[in-house]
């Protein structure tokens, strides 16, 4: 469990549509607080869902090979299978422009509850739900699953939370570099979304097929 969380958070993190959208956040008028509104709106949403995991199962793993178990094993093939068939459809499909989301030139004018609704929505939901179905197999009775789930949604908001911090201890310099950074996802965006599908969802699948055999 922990190294699927470990992989799954990594994924996460490294997405360039919410960093994207943070940086922008950040550089408006009122960006630390915009941007802290976002974070912990994305920090609570993964909270959120591993909570309810958490209370379905009671903080107990179901039984290897049980019905519950399988359930959960073949939920997270399905998403890795869904992973790699959308990043395959992104890889072959033609390249085109497109402009900047529209609510970008609205950033200015946005609400501390305008980020955090933006949160939500750039989750990127099937990764969420591969770490759901990951967490089912948490035993709540030893400290290192506890650390484990912690970590999980820690490490899924690294970026965020390095990006907040840089911009309040150095907000010129951090302006300057996340901008950079900025044009640089934006650049790239479309490799950065195949491989971190791909490879996630390949790695998903493995990690299913040989669970449901072994």
């Amino acid at each position: 469990m922990v190294l699927d969380l470990l992989v799954i958070g990594t994924a996460i993190t490294l997405g360039p549509l919410h960093n994207s959208a943070f940086i922008l956040l950040l550089s408006s008028r009122r960006g630390v607080r915009q941007g802290l509104a976002f974070l912990l709106s994305w920090l609570a949403n993964l909270i959120a869902v591993i909570a309810c995991v958490v209370l379905l199962t009671g903080g107990q793993p179901p039984a290897r090979h049980s019905v519950p178990s399988t359930a959960t094993i073949a939920a997270k093939l399905a998403i890795g299978l869904a992973l790699v068939l959308y990043g395959a459809h992104r890889h072959r499909r033609p390249p085109h422009p497109h402009g900047p989301p529209r609510w970008t030139t609205r950033i200015d004018n946005a609400s501390p509850t305008t980020a955090a609704g933006l949160a939500w929505l750039l989750q990127p939901w099937a990764m969420v739900g591969a770490g759901a179905a990951t967490a089912v197999d948490a035993d709540l009775s030893t400290l290192t699953d506890w650390l484990a789930l912690a970590g999980y949604c820690l490490l899924a908001t690294l970026s965020l939370i390095i990006m907040e911090m840089y911009t309040v201890w150095a907000p010129t310099a951090a302006n300057a570099r996340l901008n950079d950074l900025r044009s640089w996802l934006e650049q790239h965006q479309e490799q950065l979304i195949v491989t971190l599908s791909l490879l996630l969802g390949l790695y998903l699948m493995a990690r299913s097929i040989y669970q449901l055999v072994a």
